[in-house]
């Protein structure tokens, strides 16, 4: 299978792929960069992108921890299922077995999940492997429910005709096409703040149009009839969540509604200015609150354990 387009030439180099196989036996492409032993970070990416959306923090994190990202089902090289593969329990499936494959047993990890991502963590937030294994959550630019309803992508009043509207786009089947001039302006409309840099849209829009499809118009049928408020409220470990205030995907009165209702939020920050591709946008801001994830949550012997080993080998 080919790669999906990406974001430039200097992609991280990871140091392990594999594929991880879910429980209705479905492939997920993994990647593994940094040090064996070095604290754990999963990445978990949003509704048509690719573990290429995480290299600003791949770059970053993997100096000294190991960063785990992986394609979800349908996206970047994890291949396409049949139409009832495409829910929220697969996401938790999919998840779950991401885990089991790249961690060791009772290994915790900070586990960072952006849109339809988040979307994934609050879908796993009661199975086994998520409490076996979570450590902290952040959770970037996402929602529980109602995300028609509340999306500003349409530029009408909120509404029945805006949400059909809506509705209609997130389950529209033409293809998106080479990345031209038009989709540019399209794509930063919908998806990121006014300020964004060029360079930042044309990633994300090169990004987004490699997703094939099927799965994108699959997943967008899955999301338009969301409901994980209850995923919220079982989602046990120390969560934080990050919003952009322009975001018009999944506006602010979402991660509003997701800080308030969980049980052990650590805080909400919402970016002046910046729409719904935080981990592009403000890569420094989302990585940096990764790293304070990462201190505060996983466990002391862990990191303790890594300088340990970094000693002997000097």
């Amino acid at each position: 299978m080919s790669r999906p387009l990406r974001s430039g030439s200097t992609r991280p180099v990871s140091v392990r792929e594999l594929m991880a196989v879910s429980a209705d036996g479905s492939r997920l492409h993994a990647e593994v960069h940094g040090r064996d032993g070095a604290p754990a970070v999963v990445l978990s990416h949003g509704w048509t992108c690719n573990t290429s959306f995480w290299d600003a923090q791949i770059r970053d994190l993997a100096v000294d921890h190991r960063v785990i990202a992986y394609d979800q089902r349908g996206h970047g090289t994890s291949p396409a299922v049949g139409p009832a593969g495409y829910t929220t329990g697969a996401l938790a499936d999919d998840l779950e077995a991401v885990l089991a494959a790249t961690l060791e047993p009772e290994e915790k990890a900070v586990l960072v999940g952006h849109s339809m991502g988040g979307m994934t963590i609050m879908a796993a937030a009661r199975r086994a492997g998520l409490r076996e294994h979570a450590a902290a959550v952040l959770l970037c630019s996402t929602g529980s429910s109602r995300l028609i309803a509340e999306s500003r992508v349409v530029p009408l009043r909120a509404g029945a005709v805006r949400t059909r509207i809506t509705r209609a786009v997130l389950g529209a089947r033409a293809p998106l096409g080479p990345v031209t001039p038009l989709s540019r302006r399209i794509l930063k409309y919908a998806t990121m703040g006014a300020g964004s840099a060029p360079d930042r849209v044309d990633t994300c829009a090169r990004i987004v149009h490699a997703c094939p499809r099927v799965p994108r118009v699959a997943w967008g049928h899955v999301l338009a009839d969301l409901d994980l408020d209850e995923g919220v409220r079982e989602l046990r470990v120390p969560t934080a969540v990050i919003a952009g205030t322009e975001d018009r995907l999944t506006p602010p009165v979402h991660a509003r509604a997701i800080a308030a209702a969980l049980p052990d939020c650590l805080g909400l920050t919402e970016l002046a200015g910046l729409g719904h591709m935080t981990p592009v946008e403000a890569p420094e801001a989302v990585t940096a609150k990764i790293r304070e994830l990462v201190t505060a949550c996983l466990p002391v012997r862990e990191t303790a354990e890594v300088e340990s080993k970094e000693e002997e080998v000097a």
